[in-house]
């Protein structure tokens, strides 16, 4: 490996801007995939384009709803009031799934802020 020059790490800083990876991405809460790294707006609640804590807790929220809704087929079923074993089991799995996949999500996002805090500025 070489170590590069002051020049030739200003060139390649110069080729690839920094403004543009800085840029703020948007997500379509419709959908939840597309990723807009333009400057076109996407919408959002009357028009206003989502911030990564709001992304965040839309998601945060349908896993609680999950959670919640499993716990009442829970208690219907052991309560009597629905007999449906798979309809239940299947609510739980699900919730389980969502959950698993919303804990890896904030290791990864907290893997990420440390790594931003090592950054020398």
């Amino acid at each position: 490996m070489s170590i590069e020059t002051r020049g030739s790490m200003e060139n390649i800083l110069n080729t690839f801007n920094a403004k543009d990876w800085s840029s703020p991405g948007k997500i379509d809460l419709e959908t939840g995939t597309r990723i807009s790294l333009d400057n076109s707006e996407v919408g959002f609640e009357g028009g206003k384009s989502a911030t990564f804590g709001e992304i965040l807790g839309k998601y945060i929220g349908e896993v609680n709803d999950l959670q919640q809704n499993a716990n009442k087929s829970i208690e219907q079923l052991v309560t009597g009031k629905s007999q449906n074993i798979h309809e239940t089991m299947l609510m739980v799995e699900k919730a389980d799934l969502a959950f698993k996949t919303m804990n890896q999500i904030r290791i990864k996002i907290i893997e990420a802020y440390k790594e931003i805090m090592k950054m020398q500025v």
